[in-house]
């Protein structure tokens, strides 16, 4: 739905529970074409105040130009995962490469290199409770995402982001980069409950690859 008196911009809410609450805002301006400057698509993405929000420059090729409040990224796990579901493609294309796509009715999923994603080191916790209970960390030391098992032989993961920009993001709601870093990382499927109670599914593949998946609903209801 159009929002925020923007032309053609859907909110949405990207890895929602079972129950479709939680997940992270995202803002997908659908016409890319509207906003063709680098510094105003900047400044929308900065006036919106969204972890990130996508310009689409060819709906057809599923062309992505990500931004954050202050920057543009080559790669993010959760704007992709919202375009997938939004623009129901086989295949993504952001700056990094491409990213193939799917959806199996409740969940939509993406593949993507975890290389693309090594800037979200994981930090281990001892337990849930202290992942939990964790101040956010003052902006400028870079990404953070603290995780404890709650469930080792199950997969099951407890989470929470920091992205340190200053930007005005203290703390991601649900963040697909971070959580294909972790999977790398420990080499094996996970079921991530980050943030306030969002749900991340995650698989490690061949050759350096990791598929995220999960639920996306508008922000306020369908258009």
């Amino acid at each position: 739905m159009s929002t925020s008196g923007t032309p053609g911009l859907d909110v949405l809410r990207v890895f929602c529970d079972a129950a479709g609450r939680h997940g992270n805002a995202l803002g997908v301006v659908r016409e890319g074409a509207r906003f063709p400057g680098d510094a105003e698509r900047q400044a929308l993405a900065a006036r919106l105040g969204y972890s990130e929000t996508v310009f689409v420059d060819d709906p057809e090729r599923g062309v992505l130009d990500i931004r954050t409040p202050g920057t543009a990224l080559p790669f993010a796990g959760h704007p992709l995962v919202g375009c997938a579901w939004l623009l129901d493609l086989p295949e993504l294309a952001p700056p990094a490469g491409p990213v193939e796509a799917r959806s199996d009715g409740e969940f939509t999923w993406i593949t993507a290199r975890a290389a693309w994603a090594a800037d979200r080191v994981p930090v281990r916790c001892g337990s849930p409770e202290e992942v939990e209970a964790l101040p956010v960390p003052a902006p400028g030391g870079g990404w953070r995402y603290a995780w404890a098992w709650e469930d080792e032989a199950a997969g099951r993961v407890r989470a929470r982001g920091f992205p340190g920009r200053g930007d005005g993001i203290d703390e991601d709601e649900a963040t697909g980069s971070a959580a294909i870093a972790l999977t790398a990382h420990l080499g094996r499927a996970l079921n991530i409950r980050q943030g306030r109670g969002s749900q991340l599914l995650t698989a490690p593949g061949p050759d350096g690859l990791v598929e995220l998946g999960g639920r996306v609903r508008f922000a306020e209801g369908p258009r």
